[in-house]
């Protein structure tokens, strides 16, 4: 439901941006710019409903990279971690090349980052595995685990 409602703002958004683009400028008329662009730019939708931009969602992954900060969207990258079919916060596709974090499965102290231990109920982040389009590509590793 959460979803439902942060589409249906962006939509309010997008169409507000471009009627207020029509009334300014006429281009908007000749199929340049208009809803369809304002659609199209979105990237990333998060659990919550707040949308993303192509350009936010690439400078959010670099700054990960980049600072080494275990944290996605605000989301620690550590701790107790449920997996879930749906309404998940991260969305994961298990690599074996090229990840973006290594992650080692732990029964006690989950307390660095990309170490995980698997619960039922009470987890810091809920987590779905898919085979495409994942915001993060993770390894399973047996030891030293994190940020690459």
């Amino acid at each position: 439901m959460r979803k439902l409602a942060g589409v249906f703002a962006l939509f309010l958004m997008c169409s507000v941006a471009s009627a207020q683009t029509s009334s300014l400028n006429t281009s908007t008329m000749n199929g340049q710019g208009g809803l369809e662009d304002c659609i199209e730019e979105v990237a990333y939708i998060s659990p919550s409903g707040q949308a993303f931009t192509k350009t936010e969602y690439k400078e959010a992954l670099v700054y990960m990279l980049k600072t080494g900060s275990c944290s996605y969207k605000g989301i620690k990258l550590y701790g107790k971690v449920k997996f879930v079919t749906s309404f998940p916060d991260i969305k994961i596709q298990y690599v074996s090349s090229f990840p973006d974090i290594k992650v080692q499965f732990v029964d006690s102290f989950p307390d660095k980052c990309g170490k995980w231990k698997e619960v039922s109920s009470f987890p810091d982040f809920k987590v779905e595995v898919v085979s495409s389009f994942p915001d993060l590509k993770v390894k399973k590793v047996t030891s030293f685990p994190g940020m690459n």
